[in-house]
Formats: C-alpha cells, sequence, structure tokens
C-alpha cells in the first residue's frame, strides 16, 4: 500500500465510520441526518481528489441537503465543466462510503487499480456549502480528506450549488465561459439580462417581483446579484434566514406540495413571487389572481415559456437548429400537448432524476428541460453556440435576422449551462415576460393543468415494480400495466403510471384526467391494482372521500 493510501487509513481515526448504517450516493449525492455524515465527508475529500487525478482537473465537491430540512446535511461531486459526477463513480463513491476505516486504503486501491489511475498525479478540488449550521464542520471533514491526499482546494464557503458548478467550469474552461469568481458570476448574468432589458413602457409587465429565499442561500445570493441589475428590477426578499428555519414553511417544494403561498407573504392579486430552493438549483413562480386563488407557475410552465421563446429566436434568425424539450413522466399532460400540437416542438420523456433529462438534452442542437418541481436549464449543443455567435457578427445578413441572433448570444449568457439555477432561470423568465409584455396571468393561460393525483402505496419489496419507456410502463409484475390500461381507458383525458421509490419500500402512483375528482378516483383504483399485484402492506388504499 502506497504511503498516500496508508495516510488515508490513519485519518479515518478521526473521523470513525458508524457500525450498522450504510450509505448511498444517488443523483442527489449523498443526503441524511447531518450528524452521522463526518465520516461519510472525510471519504469524499478522498474521492475527490482521486476524481480530479482520473480527470487531469479540477473538480468541486458541494455540502448541501438542498430542499431537505436543516437538521439534514449530504454532499455532492462535481465533474470539471460542471457536470454532476459520472454515473459510474457513484457506485465508487457507495463503495467507499461503507468501506471499514480499516479497508480504506484497499477500497482506494481498488479504484486507482479499475480506473488505471497515476495517483502521483496533481489534484485540486473547489468546495463550497450551503447556509447549514453543519456544514462548517462537516466542511473541515472534506478537507481533512483532501490533504490527506495531498490535493490542493480552493474553500468558495457559502454558495448555491449552481455558482459552485458555474465556477468549476470557468476555471476548465480557461475562463472561456466566464470568471472563475462569485463577482464573475454575478456580473456576467447581469450584463447579459441587462442587454437583453427592451426599453419602453409594458402596459402589463411589472418590474417588481417578491423572492421566498427559503431561509436559505439563494436569499443572500439574490442580495449580492441585485447592485448589478442597476434598479431595472425591484425585488424583495422574504424568508431570507434572518428568522425561520431553512426550508421550513418555505422553498420551492414547500409551495408546490401545500399550492399556497408561504406563511406572512404579503401579497397583492397578480403580483409576481417567486420561490427558490434551500441550495438555489430550483425555481417556480406563483401569484394570486383577482379572486385571491393561487395560481402555481412550475417546471412544465418555465419550460414552455422558455423553449416558445427561444424557438422565436431561431425560426427569425434563419439559422437551421432543432429545439426540444424533455420532460419526465410527472409533466402534465396539458404542457406535452401545448408543446407538440400549438408550438410544434418535439418533446422527448426521460426517467426521473437531472442527470436523466440533462443526457437526454444533449441530443438537441437547443434542449430545454425542466422537472416540474423547478429544476432545469437549457443546453446549447457546441454547434449551435458556434453557429449563433457567427451569425450575431455576420453583417451580410439582414439587420433582423442579426438582431434576433445577439439576442440568442445573450441569452446563452443569461442561461447557466451546467445545472438548474434558481437565479439564473429566473432572470430568464422575466427577460421573456418583459419582451413579451406579459403579466403571470397572460402566461398562466398559455395552457390549462389538467388535475393530477400523487399517491403512495407501501409495499414488501419495491423491486416488484419494474418499468420501461421512461417510467411510463410498467413490466411487473405481470398483468399490472394491463390493469392500468383499462382503468385509465374509462377516463376522459385520464393518464396514469407507477414507478418504484429509489430510495423506500413504496411505489409511486401518478394519475391525471380532465377533472380533480376522476384524477383522485383514478389513482385510487390504480393504487389498489399496485396493492393487489405488488405485495402491498397494511390496509388496502381507502377510495377518496367525496365530501
Amino acid at each position: 500500500m502506497s504511503d498516500i493510501l496508508a495516510e488515508a487509513v490513519k485519518g479515518a481515526a478521526a473521523h470513525p465510520r458508524p457500525e450498522g448504517i450504510n450509505f448511498t450516493y444517488g443523483t442527489a449525492g449523498f443526503r441524511d441526518k447531518s450528524t452521522i455524515l463526518d465520516p461519510v465527508l472525510y471519504r469524499m475529500g478522498l474521492l475527490a481528489a482521486l476524481r480530479s487525478k482520473a480527470k487531469k482537473a479540477t473538480v468541486a465537491a458541494m455540502i448541501t441537503a438542498s430542499h431537505n430540512p436543516e437538521p439534514d446535511n449530504g454532499v455532492k461531486l462535481v465533474d470539471p465543466m460542471g457536470e454532476m459526477l459520472e454515473a459510474a463513480w457513484e457506485k465508487h463513491a457507495t463503495d467507499l462510503a461503507n468501506a471499514k476505516d480499516e479497508d480504506i486504503g484497499s477500497a482506494l486501491q481498488r479504484i486507482i487499480d479499475a480506473l488505471d489511475i497515476d495517483i502521483s498525479l496533481p489534484s485540486d478540488v473547489f468546495v463550497a456549502r450551503d447556509t447549514r449550521p453543519s456544514g462548517p464542520p462537516l466542511t473541515q471533514a472534506l478537507l481533512d480528506g483532501l490533504k490527506v491526499m495531498g490535493s490542493t482546494f480552493t474553500d468558495f464557503g457559502i454558495l448555491t450549488t449552481p455558482q459552485l458548478h458555474y465556477l468549476v467550469r470557468c476555471h476548465n474552461s480557461r475562463g472561456a465561459y466566464g470568471e472563475t469568481t462569485e463577482e464573475g458570476y454575478y456580473k456576467k448574468l447581469a450584463q447579459a439580462f441587462l442587454k437583453l432589458r427592451e426599453d419602453g413602457t409594458k402596459k402589463k409587465y411589472q418590474p417588481v417581483v417578491i423572492i421566498d429565499g427559503a431561509n436559505g442561500v439563494g436569499a443572500l445570493k439574490t442580495r449580492k446579484l441585485q447592485p448589478h441589475l442597476n434598479d431595472s428590477l425591484k425585488i424583495t426578499v422574504c424568508n431570507d434566514g434572518s428568522s425561520g428555519k431553512l426550508n421550513e414553511k418555505c422553498g420551492a417544494d414547500f409551495v408546490k406540495v401545500q399550492q399556497k403561498p408561504p406563511p406572512g407573504m404579503e401579497i397583492q392579486p397578480g403580483q409576481r413571487c417567486v420561490s427558490f430552493d434551500g441550495d438555489a438549483d430550483r425555481v417556480v413562480f406563483f401569484y394570486l389572481n383577482k379572486d385571491g386563488v393561487f395560481n402555481l407557475l412550475d417546471g412544465d410552465k418555465i419550460s414552455t415559456l422558455i423553449a416558445g421563446y427561444l424557438g422565436e429566436l431561431v425560426s427569425a434568425s434563419g439559422l437551421q437548429l432543432n429545439i426540444g424539450v424533455v420532460q419526465t413522466a410527472y409533466a402534465n399532460g396539458s404542457s406535452t400537448r401545448y408543446l407538440e400540437d400549438v408550438m410544434k416542438v418535439p418533446v422527448s420523456c426521460a426517467k426521473t432524476g437531472v442527470k436523466h433529462l440533462h443526457h437526454k438534452a444533449l441530443e438537441f442542437d437547443v434542449g430545454v428541460y425542466f422537472e416540474a418541481n423547478g429544476h432545469g436549464t437549457v443546453l446549447f449543443s457546441d454547434q449551435a453556440e458556434q453557429k449563433i455567435k457567427v451569425a450575431s457578427q455576420d453583417d451580410s445578413l439582414d439587420s433582423g435576422k442579426r438582431e434576433a441572433a445577439t439576442r440568442l448570444t445573450l441569452m446563452m449568457d443569461l442561461i447557466n449551462q451546467t445545472v438548474g439555477d434558481a437565479i439564473s432561470d429566473f432572470l430568464v423568465v422575466e427577460t421573456i415576460l418583459s419582451t413579451r409584455d406579459w403579466a403571470a396571468d397572460d402566461w398562466n393561460m398559455q395552457y390549462k393543468d389538467l388535475p393530477s393525483r400523487l399517491l403512495k402505496i407501501k409495499v414488501k419489496d419495491r423491486t416488484a415494480v419494474q418499468t420501461t419507456d421512461a417510467e411510463r410502463c410498467a413490466t411487473a409484475p405481470a398483468g399490472l400495466q394491463e390493469a392500468i390500461n383499462k382503468l385509465v381507458a374509462k377516463y376522459q383525458q385520464g393518464r396514469s403510471f407507477v414507478r418504484p421509490s429509489g430510495t423506500e419500500d413504496v411505489v409511486r402512483v401518478f394519475a391525471e384526467a380532465d377533472t380533480q375528482a376522476i384524477a383522485d378516483m383514478l389513482a385510487h383504483e390504480v393504487s389498489v391494482q399496485v396493492y393487489q399485484l405488488a405485495g402491498g402492506v397494511g390496509e388496502q388504499p381507502q377510495p377518496p372521500s367525496t365530501s
């Protein structure tokens, strides 16, 4: 065993692994109660250094649990171009996190041997965290792992998750993507936003917005952005962390699930409101209509707005670029029909999880992807970027085509292509609403959401349910998909699918139809079939109350 690996084993004594707990690295990295994560952070310091050596580039580690409650925390690794950690390395992360303290050296050696990593190469890691109180000690555990491996590192302190993704891409692109500083991030977004802002009075669009910062890092960083916007947008930040706990009765997840504003927000009818999540990689909009009824503008609404606007710019520029939208099976059926039938934009369906949407979006020249929860972004292929930039500087084109290409270039600067970014996505939406002179109601009226219902059914073993076709069709147990098909056929605009949870022994049942009562009934009837055919636990699901 090399000296470095021997030191890694010795260093584990200060970060002992608790007995009887298994950790799993998923799409969101590791997430758990912060009190048990110290040994995981130490080991992820070791792994981040190895990943840097393997890629011969700087990587990053973000300490956050996103929209989870404040007592939780987590860590996820970021690849050199700001992408999520390569899927094949998730198993290495899980194996290392679960290795006994004395076996850390051999666990690292297995990774080194399997991937033929030259351990003598230098490594460099960017590190950041969200605002959780458990962040500083967990950061120290990660840094201990990096130091043992002889890695250089930069600790950026508190950042949003998307800011860290952005910075690592800037660094590894040698500044081509932007300046590798937090200030550089604000400057790039603000400059693009201000250039896209059109002069002239608006009849409907009001440059006034209330942001629910989830008592997290998004609130802090929005305040840092504000001076760069030159009063072009009046922003009021509430749930800014000065009182209240992170994600408690606030934030994007609360607003989407509860279908209501966070308590204490003073909102006038028609007032545009925005909710970030705890690490500011998700965003949803909402407003109260003239009758005081809550209206949510979620990831589906955001993706149709952005895809429509970018599609118009591509068309006006005369460039031959294929634009598409990637959704999951949870996307509202009305949004899919609107995109395909009205906007004539192709829609692809990917498995649940941002990494699957991101991968699918790469198939388009311009790929727009959002989950309904508000996590998403836009990806431009290298070829598309090149064509757009050339067209924006081509004096032989007529002014209309050149102006459209110039606006596309600015949109590329405004969009954080590395990962879903609440701040960037918020500015993109504001740009489009201003350009169209739309109030929230105008945006919402693009299409009407179908009512839906999501249920969870406890089962003995979630692996009894297998799916295909981006989780829209059940292949096991036998007879389940046939039963779902028969139930769906009974109802107007009915749609339903089931998928096993990735973390617990439950099966998620989704249903939508033309009325809420029918969506509720369809979800119930499908859940009964899941219970009967897939080994349900406890009482059989009861019909929805009609009161």
